[in-house]
């Protein structure tokens, strides 16, 4: 067992490789894999590291330099344990980007930690449907997704059926639902209550709390997994926080940074999953992956973060 101290040593250590040639990249992974908290999967008891990675806007690049800076981003995310990329057609050429330099990353990635490939389905039809999920796996260059999503509900009848029958073909492992509107709630709760869902995916954070009242809870009820987008609340976050010191009393749960405080209040949450922050800065991947170590808060000390930040 490595201690926490050791694991951010090794994930602020995690190298950044010059040409990324995949044998330049076998070589300079550390030996000791970054080991983080894991969250089961209710439907099925898989565990998958609390923290993820979403791609909206970060990934939508077409310069080499650009993606040579995502390859960076991408390494020291998977170095240091990370898992579940979560993507989606609606994100320009993110789902292309992420599967060119996934397979360019692939042989120096830790054996340990495979990636949990999730995306979304977003068009109206059976057979669009059908034909958007070819493509997304095409586009990421996998056989099989492991979690394909209705984003934002768009035709979800239709959409939900069609991901269902390719799970019970075994053609994909898990099927679920998005929004990051929260006037959408209501119709999101009605979908969560009537269908059988493995994973639910919902804007949440310090500052925008509305799941809490329903969704995290009904989430639980039903046994869904929950993904968390939005965690940083399109970077506003910060904005508030910015010049004002961390509380001392952070060392208590582990946290050296706002971008730790904000997720490690989401990943305490009992009903949550996972969160997915999207970054292309090669630091605030390390940040965001040390936030899934060490202590985590109890609900008292949930609650003095809350009051702490509503007072900035």
């Amino acid at each position: 067992m490595i201690c926490r101290r050791d694991l951010i040593k090794l994930i602020a250590a995690l190298p950044i490789a010059a040409g990324f040639s995949p044998i330049a990249l076998s070589a300079e992974r550390s030996p000791k894999t970054v080991q983080g908290i894991l969250r089961k999967i209710p439907s099925s008891d898989e565990l998958i590291p609390v923290v993820g990675m979403g791609s909206y806007q970060t990934f939508n690049v077409v310069g080499a330099e650009q993606k040579d800076n995502l390859l960076q981003v991408l390494h020291t995310f998977f170095a240091a344990g990370g898992s579940v990329v979560d993507s989606s057609p609606m994100y320009g050429r993110s789902e292309s980007v992420l599967g060119e330099l996934i397979d360019r990353l692939s042989p120096g990635l830790p054996q340990e930690h495979r990636l949990f490939a999730a995306s979304k389905v977003w068009t109206f039809g059976e057979q669009a449907g059908i034909d958007a999920i070819k493509e997304t796996q095409r586009r990421m260059r996998v056989d099989k997704m492991d979690l394909m999503q209705v984003h934002n509900l768009r035709d979800w009848q239709v959409q939900l059926a069609t991901l269902n029958r390719l799970k019970q073909e075994n053609r994909l492992r898990y099927t679920g639902i998005t929004t990051s509107r929260l006037g959408q709630f209501g119709d999101f709760e009605a979908v969560m209550q009537k269908q059988r869902l493995d994973f639910v995916q919902l804007n949440y954070n310090i500052k925008v709390r509305e799941a809490e009242k329903r969704l995290l809870p009904l989430a639980q009820d039903r046994g869904q997994a929950v993904i968390v987008n939005m965690p940083f609340e399109k970077g506003r976050l910060f904005k508030f926080v910015k010049g004002k010191p961390l509380p001392d009393w952070a060392d208590e749960i582990d946290c050296a940074s706002w971008g730790q405080f904000f997720l490690k209040f989401i990943i305490s949450h009992p009903a949550v999953t996972c969160v997915i922050p999207a970054t292309s800065k090669v630091k605030h991947m390390k940040d965001n992956m040390t936030a899934g170590l060490g202590r985590l808060p109890d609900q008292k000390m949930r609650l003095k973060m809350l009051q702490y930040f509503e007072a900035l």
